[in-house]
């Protein structure tokens, strides 16, 4: 009965063996794939990290990048200010030389009315002269009529030969004067063309000050475009980098696992080893008490 009993317990045990066997085979092949997994998630984690060091690489680069059209967009933008002020100026010193024209165009209209007046003087005179001439014609032809008025006529004559001397010397200072003044008229369309002439070069200066303005003005806003597109390029690579941060945080913390559950195999199987250890002895000690 007891060696029946040690046989039943002894396929008992080996049943249970049999059962550890298989267990241990499984948790083995587990294991191997907990290994192969492992080693793959571990190439992962190389690959990401390689990954990780280019973008970090790729991230200084743009940094510098967006640091550099930083930098150009601050002096544009001061290019552009010095534009705007230059451009002020101009308009300004274009008012003053409108004004300038105007007040010209105004004093050159003044000249002309007093040059038309000056012009009905000198018509009024030569009338005069014309009535004086033809007064001393009359004169001459009554001298010769009347021998016995020559006395009288004579004095009427050095009379009216002054006034006529007179009116000479009107008319040639009108006349002298309207030189003056048509001079003086001339001279004012000649600065009158110079002021237009310096107009035109500053309407020329200022259209190509508007121009390069508006050039700057559409490459400040190009830039602009251009940060903000590295800007956004910037951001995605920063979440991919977090994205992948975390996937290596998961990998890690599943390593930890992988590597504690690890640990409790050991145990278990250093467990199961005594415990077949302990079998082969009872096994040992039972042939041994059945010899």
């Amino acid at each position: 009965s007891i060696i029946r009993r040690q046989r039943q317990e002894l396929k008992l045990l080996i049943a249970e063996l049999k059962d550890r066997d298989k267990e241990l085979n499984d948790m083995v092949a587990v294991h191997e794939r907990h290994i192969q997994a492992w080693e793959d998630d571990r190439q992962k984690i190389l690959t990401l990290a390689e990954r990780c060091s280019l973008l970090t690489s790729e991230l200084n680069e743009r940094n510098v990048i967006i640091k550099s059209l930083t930098k150009k967009l601050k002096l544009l933008e001061s290019q552009h200010n010095d534009s705007k002020i230059t451009l002020e100026n101009t308009q300004q010193k274009f008012k003053e030389l409108t004004q300038k024209v105007s007040d010209s165009s105004v004093h050159c209209q003044a000249l002309e009315e007093k040059n038309q007046s000056l012009h009905c003087s000198i018509l009024e005179l030569s009338a005069k002269t014309g009535q004086l001439q033809a007064r001393e014609q009359e004169l001459l032809t009554m001298l010769h009529l009347k021998d016995k008025a020559l006395i009288e006529t004579t004095d009427q004559i050095t009379e009216v030969t002054s006034k006529f001397k007179t009116l000479e010397g009107a008319l040639r200072a009108a006349k002298l004067e309207e030189f003056s003044r048509n001079r003086e008229q001339q001279d004012l369309k000649l600065t009158l063309n110079d002021v237009v002439l310096q107009v035109n070069k500053m309407k020329d200066v200022l259209s190509e000050k508007m121009k390069e303005s508006s050039k700057q003005e559409e490459e400040i806003s190009h830039l602009k475009q251009e940060n903000g597109c590295l800007r956004s390029e910037l951001i995605l690579a920063v979440e991919e980098a977090q994205r992948k941060d975390q996937l290596y945080q998961f990998a890690k913390s599943k390593q930890v696992r992988i590597e504690k559950e690890l640990s409790n195999l050991r145990q278990v199987c250093v467990k199961q080893q005594r415990d077949l250890h302990f079998l082969h002895v009872n096994l040992d000690s039972s042939q041994d008490s059945r010899q």
